[in-house]
């Protein structure tokens, strides 16, 4: 059987392996995800809204940052967890938790950069309103992120499709342990140097829909927010 249809096959009757690894990779990359925007959202609408000495180089830092190389941090987490430490006493190294910590370390960056941008175009517009209403500093973080909040959404999604697609952070954190830590890119890293292409293959199909599902999904929820709020 060629090796598509055979990874069509796994798909289609539902491969209890396939999908645990497919599920397993939803709970990181999503709270990951969850977790960056709860940072990255504030952190990136504050650097927008405030003047500091060393703005500027923040702003060349933080955009930087949004190519951090994954191997690094996972080195970093990796060092962090490791018994010696000094988080070791959490125990935290080689579980999904360690996962989602290494992945919530690539995505803020992103989440933050693109959070800036949006919220300091925004408050070209809004900047007379505001000051006109006196409104105070943490009045306009909260207001400009909620008028953004569909903008935004495009920046959840990079945030999101960069914690998917991610293997090597979560390789080094987690170990690629089967049934425990084993996810979609690390299986499909996995499977492909064993020559086993029928789950790699499979693994790709799954990955790609997810991507264009939740990109339809954000596109369809900004473009119905956007008609709501006129």
């Amino acid at each position: 059987m060629p090796e598509n249809v055979s990874a069509l096959h796994l798909v289609l009757t539902g491969d209890p392996a396939l999908f645990a690894i497919v599920w397993l990779s939803l709970i990181v990359s999503l709270s990951a995800t969850l977790f960056a925007a709860l940072v990255g959202l504030p952190l990136g609408a504050v650097i927008a809204l405030t003047r500091f000495a060393g703005r500027e180089p923040v702003i060349v830092v933080l955009n930087a940052l949004m190519g951090l190389p994954p191997v690094v941090v996972g080195l970093l987490v990796f060092v962090a967890l490791s018994r010696s430490g000094p988080l070791g006493s959490w125990g935290l190294l080689f579980t999904p938790q360690a996962m989602v910590i290494a992945q919530t370390l690539l995505v803020i960056p992103i989440i933050a950069a693109l959070t800036r941008q949006t919220i300091e175009d925004l408050w070209i517009e809004y900047r007379d309103e505001l000051a006109a209403m006196n409104i105070g500093p943490l009045g306009r973080v909260r207001t400009l992120l909620w008028d953004a909040r569909f903008s935004l959404v495009t920046a959840l999604l990079a945030g999101f499709g960069r914690a998917a697609a991610e293997v090597g952070a979560i390789l080094i954190v987690g170990g690629n342990i089967e049934g425990f830590t084993r996810t979609m890119t690390t299986a499909i890293a996995l499977e492909t140097s064993k020559g086993e292409l029928s789950l790699a293959i499979g693994l790709g199909i799954v990955l790609i829909f997810i991507v264009i599902l939740i990109s339809a999904l954000a596109w369809g929820v900004r473009r119905a927010g956007e008609r709501f709020a006129g």
